[in-house]
């Protein structure tokens, strides 16, 4: 089971492609904040919650100097279904190897309906401009998290 980030940490850097095949990492975004959360599968119900209510809410989230990297272990392909399907604006990052998902602490045991799995956790690592986690949540629902990620961060 990989380690669960702490605030004061290092955020793990990582390079991944993103729905087009460019390569998107943390580095690129140093001097801004990123909210860097994991979610299990694109095209399924929770995450098209999810990444909805991230793009919706990303007006507000990048006027407050935010940027929003969504990671699963989807390929492009499926990452790139997924947008358009959805119009989403968020940008989403493939992580087919699961190395980023475990460096994050947001792949291991959880439980699925009452049986324990390996898998994707739903998490949400919040990074400064200068690469250290923020905030760290673990076990996330689906449906009400950015809502709570706005109050949590005071915007």
């Amino acid at each position: 089971m990989s380690e669960r980030l702490q605030p004061g940490d290092t955020a793990p850097a990582f390079t991944l492609p993103d729905a087009d095949g460019n390569e998107v990492s943390l580095a690129d975004h140093k001097g801004r904040k990123v909210i860097v959360y994991f979610y299990p599968a694109a095209l399924t119900p929770g995450c098209t919650k999810q990444a909805c209510d991230f793009t919706d809410n990303l007006d507000v989230l990048a006027a407050a100097g935010y940027d929003v990297i969504g990671v699963s272990p989807d390929k492009p392909e499926k990452l790139a279904k997924f947008r358009e399907k959805e119009n989403l604006k968020v940008t989403l990052v493939g992580d087919p190897s699961k190395e980023t998902l475990e460096a994050y602490g947001a792949f291991g045991e959880k439980k699925l309906y009452g049986k324990v799995v390996t898998g994707v956790i739903r998490s949400t690592v919040v990074v400064d401009g200068e690469g250290k986690v923020e905030h760290a949540f673990y076990n996330v629902k689906a449906t009400g998290h950015v809502a709570k990620i706005i109050r949590d961060l005071g915007i």
